[in-house]
């Protein structure tokens, strides 16, 4: 009798959308994603646009005042996405 390799359906699409260059766009839209649940459900009113260019997560917000307080907030925003998301996708957030 003889073992069959056998692997989770999970890890074998990952393997094939690494192979296709597309894990990464698949991560940086499951950021994207999250953003109103990480950020909560006030900043998630006031947010307009969010994008992910370099590794950083450029936000556009209509409040200038929250726009200086999530400024304040930057590490702990990043490591909460990252976390959200399961893998390091991006280094920084920009808020405009």
């Amino acid at each position: 009798m003889f073992r069959r390799q056998t692997e989770t359906l999970h890890d074998v699409l990952l393997k094939v959308l690494h192979k296709q260059g597309l894990e990464t766009p698949i991560l940086q839209k499951r950021l994207v994603e999250a953003w109103p649940t990480v950020a909560g459900p006030v900043v998630a009113r006031y947010t307009t646009e969010t994008y992910i260019y370099n590794q950083t997560l450029f936000v556009r917000l209509s409040n200038p005042a929250l726009r200086a307080d999530l400024s304040m907030q930057r590490q702990v925003l990043v490591q909460r996405l990252n976390d959200a998301v399961g893998e390091r996708v991006i280094i920084d957030i920009r808020f405009s």
